[in-house]
């Protein structure tokens, strides 16, 4: 099925050729058509799946069709659990919506920063990407108001109640007109987001799609035993020899990225570091470049590893092993998604030959161990 088959204008499909979709996704082509056609959906689904954009294209088309207007008025209101998806999905509203005649506005919001810049560029928003708690801020100041807002989407609904936002998340609700579309989107059905469904959702489509994280098969794996004196240099000849371009690579520590980072700009490796412990600016400048193709290589940690979804990242390294063989498969995942093969490489020690070994067996899948000692780099 090719996207001009979905009702999407034909500068919403050039803008999907131009950024390389060559055609929809299962779920996508399961939930536009519904979406289109005015219904409730139920996407059950997690991040790899093409999930994101099954929901912004035909937003984009409502708000195109609807040539809503009114100034600090929402005519799509975006929930999300963290910043991070936040600007991931204002991202993609913004990529697949600029060729679009006129000018349709979408911002992210979220707390952490000043909320003053954020009352000032809400002028002439249409489509609004936003955490629970900042959200509830704005409407407070009356920076923004919910009560001509035409569809809600929740995202990360199970996320979103994990981390406590029940309360904002009603509150929000009983702000919002009684007549909307509604999209609910999660990736387990849990008993608290099988209450919000009941309440929020009248006669759903229902898309269930299965974890892209527990389908492997797409990425193709390797080993290499290295000293602790190689391991580094080993990584460097890899990266050149192959002319490697977005890599992500893991380390287990914050410290551990950065001396690494460190290590790689100074034998003429264009990459950049990012943890918890870098500001929200530089965090989002290296995500950023290193999305659209602009930095080679992005030293990561797993805990900020988890708001990182690109949907055509080719590698993937482990530099230093996770502690858990859920959070190797995590890993591994951010590459080989949504129908696109990816590489995902692993550099092992002495010390830890026993833990890798563990990973395997649990993942139930071994993968061939080559030694460098007998590699000329």
């Amino acid at each position: 099925m090719p996207f001009s088959s979905l009702r999407l204008s034909k500068h919403l499909q050039k803008a999907l050729h131009d950024n390389g979709y060559k055609k929809p996704f299962p779920i996508q082509e399961q939930i536009i058509p519904a979406i289109r056609d005015g219904r409730d959906v139920l996407g059950i689904a997690q991040t790899g799946s093409g999930k994101t954009a099954s929901y912004v294209l035909p937003v984009l088309m409502d708000v195109l069709e609807s040539n809503f207007l009114l100034n600090r008025h929402i005519h799509t209101l975006v929930l999300v659990p963290t910043r991070e998806l936040a600007q991931q999905v204002n991202a993609v509203f913004q990529l697949l919506g600029h060729k679009l005649p006129g000018r349709i506005k979408s911002m992210a919001v979220f707390g952490g920063v000043s909320i003053n810049p954020q009352m000032i560029n809400l002028q002439g928003v249409s489509i609004l990407v936003a955490t629970p708690g900042r959200l509830i801020e704005l409407i407070e100041s009356k920076a923004i108001h919910l009560s001509e807002t035409k569809m809600l989407v929740i995202d990360e609904a199970d996320k979103m109640l994990n981390l406590g936002f029940k309360e904002e998340v009603t509150k929000i609700l009983s702000l919002l007109p009684k007549k909307r579309q509604n999209l609910l989107f999660s990736a387990t059905l849990n008993e608290e987001v099988t209450k919000i469904q009941s309440l929020l959702l009248k006669d759903p489509h229902v898309v269930k799609v299965k974890p892209q994280e527990d389908n492997i098969e797409l990425i193709q794996q390797s080993a290499y035993h290295v000293t602790p004196e190689t391991k580094g240099p080993f990584l460097r000849h890899l990266i050149e020899s192959q002319s490697m371009k977005q890599v992500l690579i893991f380390t287990s520590s914050v410290v551990a990225a950065d001396k690494l980072c460190e290590k790689l700009v100074k034998n003429g490796i264009d990459a950049k570091a990012t943890h918890s412990k870098k500001s929200h600016m530089t965090r989002t400048s290296a995500l950023r470049d290193f999305k659209v193709g602009k930095l080679d290589v992005l030293v990561a940690t797993d805990l900020i590893s988890r708001g990182i979804d690109i949907e055509f990242l080719p590698f993937v390294i482990n530099y230093e092993l996770p502690r858990s063989p859920k959070d190797y498969i995590h890993r591994i995942g951010r590459t080989g998604r949504a129908e696109n093969p990816g590489q995902a490489i692993t550099l092992v020690c002495d010390e830890d030959l026993h833990h890798f070994k563990v990973i395997q067996k649990k993942m139930k899948k071994w993968i061939k161990l080559t030694y460098t000692a007998d590699l000329d780099f």
